[in-house]
């Protein structure tokens, strides 16, 4: 959906400006601080104990045979002594400052989430859950009513000339979608190379997408001329993140160009057109928007589940279901106008 784009640039600024901010409140605090070192020295933290101290971060046991080394979904979310330790000393940190009437504050740049079954960050999880559900909901629905509801060409092709161009929509969008849950579900180097390509992804395709579909380009080579140079761009800055340096500032910009560019491109075409369902296309946009405002008020988790970002995830469930509508009446609308020239 439009909305994903723009939502995923705010978060990418969102993410940039807590990774200039990672020495946080809460892991300078010289008693949070000191509760790190010891539990890395003796493994426990106000009588809790953790296996995972006595092994190296690679996993690998320093004595003992293999079947005392850590459990597999252990090794997978990667959770270390270093990790456990900071968790357990900042939920106890947290409970002495509730005591006392102080709010909640960061540590390393988030905000203190309480895991649920491993999972750091478990309401924006389930809610990047539903949206690749949803998207998978509309890419299905999209695909049934083009070859199953609507009349076909010879060869058995669809009418509506954006077909193809919005299946591989909707294959990144739920790409964007899963890798999304699985970071925030732990947040560590690989996930967050691969949800961050992932979102550049979408990005750019989306970009794509809105001037082809926004000026209702159909000639395959003129296609061809306007969708290379963004294809070359992306995969560049992909491999650049990947391969050469993370560097958070320029990615940001890249993302809030892309989006931006894409949001005022189907505004002005929703301003302009008369397409009968240009509604729906408004209602995601200014959905949208005001969805963003939710990035920007930051705030701490509610019962250490829900905080801005998490309740943003919810936000772009209806807005999607409301988006692939919008994009099954475009193929309705569309299909209709080619059968009428064709009578």
């Amino acid at each position: 959906m439009m909305l994903d784009r723009y939502s995923i640039a705010s978060f990418l600024v969102f993410s940039f400006l807590v990774g200039a901010l990672d020495a946080s409140a809460g892991d300078a605090d010289p008693l949070y601080r000191a509760c790190v070192t010891e539990c890395e020295k003796t493994g426990c933290v106000g009588g809790r104990c953790f296996p995972q101290c006595k092994f190296p971060s690679d996993g690998v046991a320093n004595d003992g045979p293999w079947y005392t080394q850590e459990p597999l979904y252990l090794k997978w979310k990667q959770w270390d002594c270093q990790s456990d330790c900071r968790y357990n000393c900042m939920v106890d940190r947290e409970k002495e400052r509730e005591a006392v009437g102080d709010g909640p504050v960061k540590y390393h740049g988030k905000w203190p989430f309480k895991r649920v079954f491993g999972i750091q960050e478990p309401a924006s999880v389930a809610f990047s859950a539903l949206n690749l559900a949803m998207h998978f909901h509309g890419w299905l629905s999209f695909f049934i009513l083009l070859y199953y509801n609507l009349p076909l060409r010879q060869g058995k092709k669809a009418y509506y000339e954006f077909a193809s161009l919005w299946h591989i929509y909707g294959l990144l969008a739920m790409n964007s979608w899963l890798w999304s849950a699985v970071f925030h579900s732990r947040d560590v180097d690989l996930t967050e190379k691969l949800d961050y390509s992932s979102a550049v992804a979408l990005l750019g395709y989306s970009l794509i997408l809105a001037i082809l579909r926004c000026f209702d380009v159909r000639v395959e080579a003129a296609r061809v001329m306007v969708a290379a140079p963004f294809l070359a761009f992306v995969t560049t800055h992909i491999l650049y993140l990947n391969f050469y340096t993370f560097d958070y500032g320029w990615n940001m910009k890249v993302c809030v160009v892309m989006g931006v560019a894409q949001l005022l491109i189907w505004a002005i075409w929703a301003g302009v057109t008369r397409h009968p369902y240009r509604w729906k296309c408004w209602v995601v946009i200014i959905g949208g928007a005001l969805a963003m405002f939710l990035e920007i008020y930051d705030f701490p988790p509610y019962q250490g589940f829900f905080d801005a970002h998490a309740i943003w995830h919810a936000t772009t469930i209806p807005l999607t279901y409301l988006w692939w509508s919008f994009i099954r009446d475009d193929a309705k609308f569309r299909t209709s106008i080619l059968l009428r020239k064709a009578d």
